[in-house]
């Protein structure tokens, strides 16, 4: 039997407390004043939204204040939350367009790719879909192993190479396989590596193109696992790999890990890339669609 899921705002304890739990305090009763916007826009920051977005947001929010006449403090806390939600813009679900869908998960080393692909699969699988996971992390025999593992405790069938074999031959393998088998979805694990590394991001690339000689569109979505405890790293992370393998979203894992939440608001501005998951514990079926108006709420309720 699998635990109960653990919900999105269970999962955002964390930064609640130790940072957005501070702005309740701070939009208590008292008047707007300076000081007001320096310490609000002081906690964003710390909240890693990032200083440039932060700056914007305040200005945003001053000139509301201004508009609407607002001068108690409690009377932002509302507008705040408008405000950031805005900047999520709408969800983008993520579709299945091919049969098989072949999802690509890529990221640097330790964040959280490999348990990642299993609670993917173990979602698609609460739906009704078939699945199929692949190894094509062959540079960490623990990686093989750990994803054989999972799938065989979830009853998800696995495509695995031997360790540093060609990981282009194993994705290209699992392709063809899945089409074989008329499998819904397929999620291919990658090898983390660090996005300064060229020689690395060539051959993600060239994993790419294999899978697209095996099925033409493939891969159908990329998506970026970021670690949450990364805060701000993680956008020159996010940087690099939309340029070098054309990531189409990002599923944000180790969310419930981290006091850094507010990564998310500046990983949707600055590069356009939608949130599509976040990862909520440590279980299996803690996984789910990223709902910007839960994420808010579940910030400053």
């Amino acid at each position: 039997m699998f635990s109960a899921v653990k919900s999105l705002r269970e999962s955002l304890t964390r930064t609640r407390d130790a940072v957005f739990g501070r702005v309740a305090t701070l939009l208590g009763q008292s008047e707007i004043t300076a000081e007001t916007w320096d310490e609000l826009e002081a906690t964003l920051i710390q909240a890693d939204l990032g200083a440039p977005l932060a700056d914007a947001l305040i200005q945003r929010l001053r000139a509301r204040a201004s508009a609407e006449g607002l001068i108690r403090a409690d009377a932002l806390k509302g507008a705040l939350g408008q405000e950031l939600r805005r900047l999520l813009s709408d969800p983008c679900p993520l579709t299945l367009s091919a049969r098989p869908t072949v999802i690509a998960l890529v990221g640097v080393n330790g964040s959280g790719k490999t348990t990642s692909a299993a609670k993917l699969g173990r979602y698609f699988q609460r739906q009704g879909r078939s699945v199929m996971l692949a190894a094509a992390d062959t540079f960490r025999a623990a990686a093989i192993d750990q994803l054989q593992a999972w799938g065989e405790r979830l009853a998800i069938p696995v495509i695995a190479g031997q360790p540093n074999a060609d990981p282009g031959a194993v994705a290209y393998d699992a392709v063809v396989a899945a089409q074989a088998r008329q499998i819904d979805v397929l999620i291919v694990d990658t090898a983390g590596r660090l996005q300064t590394k060229y020689n690395l991001m060539e051959e993600l690339k060239k994993v790419a193109r294999v899978m697209a000689k095996a099925m033409p569109g493939a891969p159908h979505e990329t998506l970026l696992v970021l670690d949450a405890v990364t805060g701000q790293n993680a956008l020159s992370q996010a940087r690099a790999f939309k340029d070098a393998s054309g990531v189409t979203g990002v599923l944000l894992a180790k969310l419930d890990g981290s006091a850094k939440g507010g990564m998310a608001f500046a990983i949707r501005q600055e590069l356009g890339l939608p949130i599509l998951f976040a990862g909520t514990g440590e279980r299996f079926e803690d996984l789910e669609p990223f709902d910007p108006d839960k994420f808010v709420a579940g910030l400053l309720d």
